[in-house]
Parts: structure tokens; sequence; C-alpha cells
């Protein structure tokens, strides 16, 4: 049997079941092209496997820089909220034929991983609470009764 191409096998698998969109599985393979690139910067080589935790960490790295702060936003719309929805898919394309896998891939190399949400939001997150100041903490702010504003403090 010939081995379906990409697309082939996300058109059957969308067909089958509608629970992720279509270009979320190109986002995947693009993910995954980006983490295998990344991986292949810190070693010697040219090839290897890739696993769950290490594919979900590119997930994370590939979608913040293509989508920013609307990583979330973007993933929700094609139906991936968690690293489970990464796994799924994941084995969803190598039961069609576009993935390989080793013996020892399971699908629940993606569960419990990371908390996917939090890590596309957290580079967006605001190191200190911007509403305070460390340096007057437990000072009240001065009583002004009603007296309106100075132009000088506008």
């Amino acid at each position: 049997m010939e081995k379906p191409n990409f697309e082939e096998a996300v058109r059957s698998i969308v067909a089958e079941d509608k629970t992720y969109q279509v270009d979320g599985y190109h986002f995947l393979r693009d993910a995954l092209d980006h983490t295998v690139s990344e991986l292949r910067k810190d070693e010697l080589e040219e090839h290897r496997h890739v696993t769950g935790p290490e594919l979900l960490d590119g997930v994370v790295s590939y979608a913040i820089q293509e989508f920013g702060s609307m990583s979330v936003a973007v993933l929700d719309s094609w139906g991936i909220r968690e690293g489970d929805d990464i796994g799924a898919m994941v084995f969803q394309l190598i039961d069609a034929g576009a993935f390989g896998r080793s013996e020892e891939d399971s699908p629940d190399d993606f569960k419990n991983v990371i908390d996917l949400r939090e890590e596309l939001l957290a580079p967006f997150r605001p190191s200190k609470s911007p509403l305070t100041d460390d340096s007057d903490s437990g000072k009240e702010p001065p009583s002004r009764g009603n007296q309106p504003a100075k132009p000088s403090e506008l």
C-alpha cells in the first residue's frame, strides 16, 4: 500500500472526525518541522525521533513565534486546547500513514506533560502587578477630601 500524502491523510481524518480543523493539522506539521529544526541546532545528529514532550515544547515555541499573544485563541479555534489534543492529532496522523512512529511511542507521551494554555500565555503576563509599586507598599494614597486635583497633578 502506498503511503498517503499529508493532504490526503488530513482530508480523510477530518471527514471522519470533526474534533480538529484542517488548519490545526497543518500547524502541527509545521510545528514538528520547527521542533526538528530546533533540535538539530543543538545536536550533531541529522535526523532523530522527536518525543512527545519535545514536540509539545516545539508546539508552544512555534505558536508563540507565529501567533504571539493570540496563540491560545488561534489554537482554540482549531480545537487544540491541551497537550492531549496534540497527542490525539499525532496518533490520527500516524494511523492515517502521514507520520511515522517508534515502538515506544504512545498517546500517554502527551498526557499531563504541560498546561498548554498556561505555557502559551506565560510570556505575555507582566512580571509584577502593574498596579503595585513595591517602594510604596503598605502606604495609603493621600487623602484629598472633596478637593479637585491641582492642574500640576493632572
